[in-house]
């Protein structure tokens, strides 16, 4: 397999039409025939743009791997454009009926190399996900060009423990396909930002645009940052569209040797927790002692 040290990467920011696999299918498609730059070494879609966010369609729209038209799609957009595809995610019925919100990736000849379920579900908010879908039990790392790149899921962004594990393993781009509701910019950026500077990597921070219903929107606003926290790329409306970065991880590299955090992550933390006031006779009982 070739190494290369910088990626083409084209990410799709779109509105998925609620509860209509094959329209998203013929929509994404069209965007692609349309606006897919030439000579892109991967493409990223966003989570459920195959039904949008909405819950009470998961069920309906379910797909086992073996006979799902998403699967077979994305297979040959791969393997027509020579390049890999991270599937953004679409509802997949396990053999044994179970549901899951699941990420696949493919190769440039179209090969199925990855399935990443996701792990933390949100339910919370009038959201009710954990209703239909059920956890995934690991993170998944797939090799892109020789690039590490881990996979998560929208919700899983507020969760470091995860991020931080691949770092550990060499992660050097992750990826957050999220279709993320409009009333919550600021953990979008914020925790977006914080997982790449954390763990001195490249984040693509994809999420969907426009309307889910008529009381509901998704954020829009995708991103890519770099492992200094600044963005490199953005689609900062809510317009549907390609945002495009051709990154270069030799920079980086040399920042993770020259600031080698993770030499000084402890095995172990433990915290004390004082109940009462220290016993100091200089200390002010009326303010906090400094």
């Amino acid at each position: 397999m070739e190494i290369k040290s910088e990626l083409k990467l084209s990410a799709l920011q779109m509105n998925a039409v609620t509860g209509n696999v094959q329209a998203n299918i013929e929509k994404v498609n069209k965007l692609i025939e349309q606006n897919l730059e030439k000579d892109t070494d991967v493409l990223v879609l966003p989570e459920v743009w195959t039904v949008g966010w909405c819950c009470e369609e998961f069920t309906k729209s379910a797909q086992s791997l073996k006979d799902s038209s998403v699967i077979s799609f994305l297979s040959k957009v791969a393997e027509k454009y020579n390049m890999y595809v991270i599937g953004g995610s679409f509802i997949r019925k396990a053999d044994d009926g179970k549901l899951y919100n699941s990420c696949p990736v493919f190769d440039r000849k179209g090969q199925l190399i990855a399935l990443y379920d996701k792990n933390h579900l949100y339910s919370y908010c009038g959201c009710t996900e954990s209703e239909y879908i059920t956890p995934g039990g690991n993170g998944v790392i797939v090799d892109i060009d020789g690039i590490k790149t881990g996979l998560t899921i929208c919700y899983d962004i507020r969760f470091p423990e995860l991020y931080r594990e691949y770092r550990k393993q060499g992660v050097q781009l992750f990826i957050n396909a999220a279709a993320w509701g409009v009333g919550k910019p600021i953990p979008w950026e914020v925790l977006s930002k914080a997982r790449a500077i954390e763990n001195q990597a490249f984040m693509v921070a994809l999420t969907q645009c426009g309307p889910i219903d008529i009381a509901n929107w998704n954020i829009g606003h995708s991103r890519i940052i770099d492992y200094l926290g600044e963005t490199i790329a953005e689609i900062k409306s809510q317009k549907e569209g390609f945002m495009v970065s051709t990154i270069t991880f030799e920079e980086m590299e040399k920042y993770r040797k020259e600031c080698p955090i993770l030499n000084d992550i402890k095995d172990k933390y433990e915290v004390k927790v004082y109940e009462k006031a220290f016993n100091n006779d200089s200390c002010n009982t009326d303010r906090a002692c400094i």
